[in-house]
């Protein structure tokens, strides 16, 4: 950036000079090479500004561009904590399920071993050991 901004200062600098030497010209020459070395020397001072405004606007969409890559850094840094956080969590709560289920399963286990006549005979599933009703047999006329 600092280079366009010497090729500005160089520009109107320039500018300057050809304002000069129409200034020089005028004195020198005729009212046609006067006013041709003034219009030079206008152009070259609008092309000065017009380098200068593109260089601002340069520098202006760096910064910005600068702060998006932060922000993305951020939110990547942001995603990367929580994903550890989640998997940090998910890790705490994996255990005591399997071990939960594994309780429930060997205290199952144990019931049907200590009582296995009040099991049903059918293999349903009736409430507190009793056999399920039987079916009730179709009446035909």
């Amino acid at each position: 950036m600092g280079t366009l901004s010497t090729r500005t200062s160089k520009l109107i600098g320039l500018a300057g000079a050809a304002v000069a030497l129409a200034m020089f010209a005028a004195g020198c020459a005729g009212r046609d090479a006067a006013q041709r070395a003034q219009q030079a020397a206008q152009q070259a001072a609008t092309s000065a500004q017009s380098a200068q405004t593109a260089a601002n606007s340069a520098q202006q969409a760096a910064a910005a561009a600068q702060a998006a890559a932060t922000r993305t850094q951020q939110a990547a840094a942001g995603a990367k904590t929580a994903a550890d956080r989640a998997e940090e969590v998910a890790a705490k709560t994996e255990v005591p399920h399997h071990r939960m289920a594994h309780r429930r399963r060997a205290v199952h286990r144990r019931k049907a071993a200590a009582a296995p006549s009040e099991a049903p005979a059918a293999g349903g599933a009736g409430a507190g050991g009793e056999a399920a009703p039987a079916p009730a047999a179709p009446s035909t006329p």
